[in-house]
């Protein structure tokens, strides 16, 4: 390949055609593209070798971040563990797993406190896989996204009833329902010292300034080249330090917005670095190409929190939770009574009416009311949806179910004290700590009324 030819295919990569594009003005009077729909494929196979990273570049690259890691690495519990002197790689291996699950989309600081409960119940993949579905979401709660709870334990009982052994190639983690590459990759490299790549986020960021890769992150072909790219940097001695520095420095160093390039330890092979000092048009945060979001959902929701009084004094009231279908979001978790609005806002009469064809069709409930009020309004974000729940408190007297029929929804009673230390979604616990102040209020302000 001559060096005309590898210039135009650098120029291609840098500038793929995409089918829409908006430009955004920036402060410096500068422009930065985002791609609003998918792009056309920023490279073929025969582009790959003009983004190798030389051998010396590799060299350089493995030392010097493997010693950044070694001074600068977060003391984190699942870390001490693969850090001990401990011969058991399956344990190391259960430690890698949880804590890679725990961390997708959720902060390390959150992550931490919840890595240290879970492995104090389930210290192994034995322990695990004898819990039920109800006990891990009830861990996980305040995690969200509890597919990945879900995939915990259905993985963790695949390796029991399979011998027990916890799978030690990236080839046979990859069998394992809910571990996919990038779990598979750091099991593999961190507990085992399989010399595997490991792709997040952070390791996109940082390879895409390296190697002044402009292309849009998301692309097909962009990920697969920033896998044989990562594939090529993995240190053969110590895979997994150096995959876990190389997520550590674009977590804490090469950061979207404000890169912290003077501190690097790998900005002298830094290739978007260079670029900025080059031409002024360009900063290192231009890499790689910034994707427009998609946009959010509005629903709206009506929630009822449905009191059933035991006693006139409400003493040993009992309260109606629904279990969600088994599929979709919040997969088999525990809510109150809920009716979706169908996208649309509606006004109270609407909501009671929708809720109140909800409850005596599902639950054969007889609408003997005590009081019935508007508690009042929560905006609960989720990935793409934006859900705007309308809560209220309906009492009814006592009553019984309905025997609940083969193939109807899952529902049962639970008393305050149950109730309270539940492990809830963030929404239902927000509704129900909603009510619970909205009754307190109503208390105070009668007690200074009758006083």
């Amino acid at each position: 390949m001559g060096p005309k030819t590898k210039q135009t295919m650098k120029k291609i990569l840098k500038n793929p055609t995409p089918a829409v594009e908006d430009v955004i003005t920036k402060s410096k009077k500068r422009t930065r593209k985002v791609y609003q729909s998918k792009p056309q494929p920023a490279f073929t196979i025969g582009d790959i070798e003009d983004f190798q990273f030389r051998e010396d570049e590799v060299k350089e690259i493995r030392a010097s971040l493997l010693k950044w890691y070694d001074a600068n690495r977060r003391d984190l519990p699942w870390r001490r563990i693969n850090d001990s002197d401990d011969d058991d790689r399956d344990r190391k291996a259960y430690a890698v797993w949880v804590s890679e699950i725990m961390l997708q989309q959720t902060r390390v600081q959150t992550v931490v406190n919840y890595f240290n409960r879970w492995m104090e119940k389930w210290p192994t993949v034995h322990h695990l896989a004898r819990a039920s579905i109800e006990e891990v979401n009830e861990m996980w709660a305040g995690l969200g996204y509890y597919r990945r709870a879900r995939f915990l334990l259905e993985g963790a009982k695949t390796i029991v009833e399979e011998g027990g052994q916890f799978p030690k190639s990236l080839k046979d983690l990859r069998r394992v329902p809910g571990i996919g590459e990038y779990t598979a990759g750091a099991i593999a490299s961190i507990a085992f010292k399989e010399a595997v790549p490991v792709v997040d986020g952070n390791v996109v960021r940082v390879i895409a300034r390296l190697r002044t890769i402009s292309a849009n992150p998301k692309d097909k072909e962009t990920v697969k080249t920033i896998w044989r790219l990562a594939g090529q940097l993995v240190d053969e001695d110590r895979p997994g330090d150096f995959n876990q520095g190389l997520m550590e420095l674009g977590a804490t160093l090469c950061k979207p917005l404000n890169p912290n390039c003077s501190t690097c330890p790998i900005s002298a092979q830094c290739g978007a670095l260079l670029e900025s000092k080059q031409n002024l048009s360009i900063v290192v945060t231009d890499y790689p190409t910034k994707v427009a979001k998609v946009k959010q959902r509005h629903d709206f929701c009506a929630i009822t929190v449905v009191e059933i009084l035991e006693s006139e004094d409400r003493m040993n009231s009992k309260f109606l939770l629904v279990k969600r279908p088994e599929e979709g979001l919040l997969a088999g978790l525990w809510e109150f009574p809920s009716v979706s609005l169908n996208g649309e806002e509606a006004d109270v009469d609407a909501r009671r009416e929708a809720v109140d064809d909800f409850l005596k069709n599902s639950f054969g409930l007889n609408l003997d009311i005590v009081s019935r009020e508007e508690v009042g309004e929560y905006v609960h974000i989720f990935t793409h949806i934006r859900l705007k729940m309308y809560i209220e408190l309906l009492v009814l007297r006592s009553q019984e179910l309905r025997r609940k029929e083969k193939g109807e929804m899952s529902y049962k009673y639970v008393d305050t004290k149950t109730l309270g230390s539940m492990g809830l979604t963030t929404g239902v616990r927000k509704a129900y700590n909603m009510v619970q102040k909205f009754k307190q209020s109503r208390s105070s302000l009668l007690k200074t009324v009758s006083s």
